[in-house]
This record gives structure tokens, sequence and C-alpha cells, in this order.
């Protein structure tokens, strides 16, 4: 069992930043992947970016790319979403998630490939 719980949401302005944290406790291997996946109200929770832990391979989604980073601590077993010039689009709950597998780009993106999930944080873009 793998054990997720996010960290970091809050209220931010126009243009801001944040930084989502999800450290991963319970029993991780090398061969495993992280991502990030976001569901704004009414609409369904959709793909953010993940890394793959052993050779810290990223995906982001289109509509994140330059603006948002994924990164891990391998000492703190833990994940982040750096989230620059954040939009109020970007409002959402966020969650954290994991799959014991090194996944590929058809299969990152898609929620059912992982089966841990975290409660998720709220981050809300408004001035």
């Amino acid at each position: 069992q793998v054990q997720l719980v996010e960290s970091g949401g809050g209220l931010v302005q126009p243009g801001g930043s944040l930084r989502l944290s999800c450290p991963a406790s319970g029993r991780t291997s090398n061969s495993y992947t992280m991502g990030w996946f976001r569901q704004a109200p009414g609409k369904e929770r959709v793909f953010v970016a993940a890394i793959r832990w052993g050779d810290g391979h990223t995906y982001y989604a289109d509509s994140v790319k330059g603006r948002f980073t994924i990164s891990r601590d391998n000492a703190k077993n833990t994940v982040y979403l750096q989230m620059n010039s954040l939009k109020p689009d970007d409002t959402a709950v966020y969650y954290c998630a994991a799959v014991m597998a090194n996944l590929i780009m058809s299969s990152v993106s898609r929620s059912t490939a992982y089966n841990y999930w975290g409660r998720g944080t709220q981050v809300t873009v408004s001035s």
C-alpha cells in the first residue's frame, strides 16, 4: 500500500505561483510513476503532469507546459508541482496519484492507469 497526502494549495492571484507537495509513504520501488491530476467544479478529472521515478522522465498536459514543473526528491520520496503564471482556469482540486509501473506516454495521462490517490488540495486562482 502507498499513502499519498497533498499539501500546498491555497488562494493566489492571477500570475502568482504555488508549489504543491505529495510525499509517498508505504511500499514503493524504483519502478513507479507519480502524477498530478486536477478536477474543476462540474468537470472531469484531467491529467496535469507526471514523472517516472527511476529515470526522471516527465510528461505535461499542453495546457500547463512552460508554466508548471513536476519534480521529485528521492530522499524524501516526495513529488512536487511548481505552478507559475497561474490563471483562473487553473482553479481546481489537485490530486496526487501513483502506480508501481514505469508508464509510457500513451498511458501516463489516463487516470485509470494509477491505483493510488491522495485526497486532493484546493487551488483557487482569483483576484
